[in-house]
């Protein structure tokens, strides 16, 4: 018997999956059509088609964004990641905390400083502009995949962020699922006491614009690799190797004193598993970053420029990894 549940609001979950593909979609043509814009031919016509698919993803984006925090204002807990992260007791100015506590959040906010520093880079990377940006779109595909949630020959893709409480697979059957109007019964788990701190609004916003900063030099080096402008990609990257280290070590050392606040560690670092994932990728931007300058006085290694720039991207992946496939819960204080 197909029951007709009372007091869901499905329109801003559907709204939010419609958003969710068509960032997906807009950031694969955008991927497409910059590539085909780095071509020897050159066609214009391409890279035109690629901003409009780029500035159509950021407009997706957004729209995912402000479709979850509607719903996390409006605590529809018949949402299973509002149900999860917040509650009727939190206080207002925890809702940004429960956005980004969530892995599906977590990507979601990376991806919106992604968009952000794109379309900076549509506007100033001149020549580069189509290789840079093929790099940077195909990021935004893979970032998107994380929170579309299907399946696609029996392996699941992404977790989806407007999933209902009782479509989640820890849910189906269980007795609420059966009462027609449960969603006007029901309160959230709420947001973990640690993360109820005033650290939690600003250090993860920090961290991950540290994050997505280290792309856009790394985009700038498989570039030049690309193009077989070895040494020209550098001039161009130089002023973002340095916003990088600038924000990402503001980021690891608001990390630092939240910890030592609210851990009680006794100290600003305990080499957390997950703390050191996120200095490691500082430290190889910092040589990377120095290693462009240098070679603006003199010449120096380009092999070693190379490496550490890219690495540094490749740690940054490997960290959000670490913190959110659960693969430190026993040794991390990060595993909330």
């Amino acid at each position: 018997m197909e029951i007709n549940y009372i007091g869901e609001h499905l329109l801003p979950g559907r709204a939010g999956n419609a958003f969710v593909a068509l960032s997906f979609a807009a950031a694969a043509l955008a991927a497409f059509s910059f590539f085909k814009a780095s071509s020897p031919n050159d066609d214009r016509r391409w890279e035109a088609i690629g901003r409009v698919a780029f500035r159509i993803h950021s407009f997706a984006v957004i729209g995912i964004i402000l479709s979850l925090f509607y719903m996390l204002v409006n605590h529809y807990f018949e949402y299973y990641y509002v149900w999860q992260h917040s509650n009727f007791e939190m206080p207002l100015r925890y809702i940004l905390s429960c956005f980004w506590e969530g892995q599906e959040g977590s990507f979601l906010l990376w991806t919106f400083w992604n968009i952000i520093l794109g379309n900076i880079l549509i506007k100033t990377a001149g020549s580069w502009k189509a290789p840079t940006l093929t790099i940077v779109s195909l990021v935004q595909l893979f970032l998107s995949s994380m929170i579309l949630g299907v399946y696609i020959m029996g392996y699941k893709f992404g977790s989806n962020p407007f999933i209902l409480l009782r479509e989640h697979p820890d849910m189906i059957n269980l007795p609420f699922t059966k009462v027609a109007d449960y969603a006007l019964k029901i309160d959230g788990r709420g947001l973990n006491p640690i993360l109820q701190n005033y650290w939690m609004i600003i250090h993860p916003p920090t961290l991950f614009l540290g994050f997505s900063a280290t792309l856009i030099p790394f985009s700038f080096a498989l570039s030049g690799l690309w193009k077989k402008r070895y040494s020209e990609w550098q001039q161009p990257a130089l002023p973002w190797a340095f916003f990088t280290v600038a924000v990402l070590g503001t980021g690891v050392l608001m990390g630092g004193i939240w910890a030592y606040e609210a851990l009680s560690f006794g100290g600003f670092w305990a080499w957390d598993p997950v703390e050191n994932a996120s200095l490691v990728p500082w430290l190889t931007s910092v040589g990377a970053a120095h290693l462009i300058l240098l070679a603006k006085k003199k010449k120096s290694s380009t092999r070693i420029t190379y490496f550490l720039t890219v690495i540094t991207f490749i740690f940054v992946l490997y960290s959000t990894f670490l913190t959110r496939s659960g693969v430190l819960g026993d040794t991390s204080v990060h595993s909330f």
